[in-house]
């Protein structure tokens, strides 16, 4: 499920990075502002997914009202533009009773097991590239 994540951008001599409070160290930067939003979500996403793949916890996201409170942030947040962009955070797994042709299901087992994934990996994957493609 796509959420926001606050974002502050800084604006130096036509030079823009982006950080996000809430995944410090995730920063990027563009030669406008859309660059770096585009170039800043990119970079969030790739965090994400390998938070994701090493099993590390995701943070809380907070809003702009509790990051307000956070005297760090009001320090970093000086003289920046705030910019809530979306990411998509996993949900918790679900279990699923599918049909599918026996024949489909061998081969699907066989790919996965080539690639290293399990049977769910491999259809979530699946479906998420083909969603890619559609969008």
């Amino acid at each position: 499920m796509a959420e926001h994540v606050i974002a502050l951008v800084h604006d130096e001599a036509g030079a823009y990075g982006i950080s996000f409070p809430d995944f410090p160290g995730v920063v990027s930067g563009g030669t406008s502002l859309d660059e770096a939003v585009r170039r800043g979500t990119a970079t969030l996403d790739f965090h994400v997914a390998g938070m994701v793949e090493d099993g590390e916890a995701l943070p809380v996201l907070r809003s702009i009202e509790e990051l307000r409170r956070d005297r760090d942030f009001l320090k970093d947040a000086k003289g920046a533009v705030f910019v809530a962009v979306p990411v998509e955070l996993p949900g918790k797994a679900m279990r699923i009773n599918i049909s599918m042709d026996e024949r489909l299901l061998s081969a699907i087992d066989r790919e996965a097991e080539a690639r290293g994934e399990t049977r769910s990996a491999f259809l979530a994957n699946a479906a998420r590239a083909r969603m890619q493609k559609v969008s």
